[in-house]
């Protein structure tokens, strides 16, 4: 695992500044960023929620979210895989995939293609206060994903064929919430092979 600073990032929807050392910072309603650079399927932040942004953007639901949370796979706005620790209005940790072939940007999407896995293992979350840090880890091996919350294992779940027909690196979201956070991927080794995706300005996912 390494750092990412924002120089590391293709930003495809929002605005994060660079602060100190490696760590970044979100205050907008919507952010969507992947590593512009080859990662294998593991990414972890360690983040502080700040509390509620001053505007704030529903999702295309309508349901007004606060939630910070991972990319994995990450080909496209239409193409990846989530793992979302939701803030409000209910606090849970929630894995999806979204899975639209022959789609690539999200005005053709949209929220189209969401399918939430099922666990086979969910523990308790440790609950969100202002100010505070957390950390949030995930990693995919072959057709399984596993999740921690400040390193102890909360889901695992097996994803399924739709989000073994794409590949790409792995990123960040976050909704509604002002967030500090350092975030850290799985680079490739000797030997390894990691995932890349094109950065593409405005192709943010719903």
């Amino acid at each position: 695992m390494q750092p990412v600073n924002r120089a590391k990032l293709c930003i495809t929807e929002g605005k994060l500044e660079q602060l100190t050392h490696n760590k970044l910072s979100v205050a907008v309603p919507k952010l969507r960023a992947f590593v512009n650079s080859p990662t294998l399927q593991e990414v972890e932040a360690r983040f502080t929620y700040l509390g509620p942004t001053k505007e704030n953007s529903p999702l295309a639901s309508g349901e007004l979210r606060r939630q910070f949370g991972l990319k994995l796979r990450a080909q496209d706005g239409c193409n990846l895989v989530y793992a979302m620790w939701r803030i409000e209005p209910k606090q849970e940790l929630v894995v999806s995939v979204k899975s639209n072939p022959g789609m690539t940007k999200s005005s053709e999407c949209d929220a189209h293609g969401y399918h939430t896995i099922k666990p086979t293992r969910d523990i308790n979350l440790p609950k969100i206060v202002r100010g505070k840090k957390y950390t949030l880890r995930a990693l995919i091996d072959a057709g399984s994903m596993s999740v921690y919350a400040d390193n102890k294992l909360v889901w695992e779940g097996i994803l399924g064929s739709e989000a073994l027909a794409f590949d790409g690196p792995v990123g960040v979201r976050s909704d509604n919430g002002r967030f500090q956070f350092e975030l850290f991927a799985g680079v490739p080794g000797p030997g390894q092979q990691g995932a890349t995706a094109a950065c593409r300005a405005g192709s943010g996912d719903e």
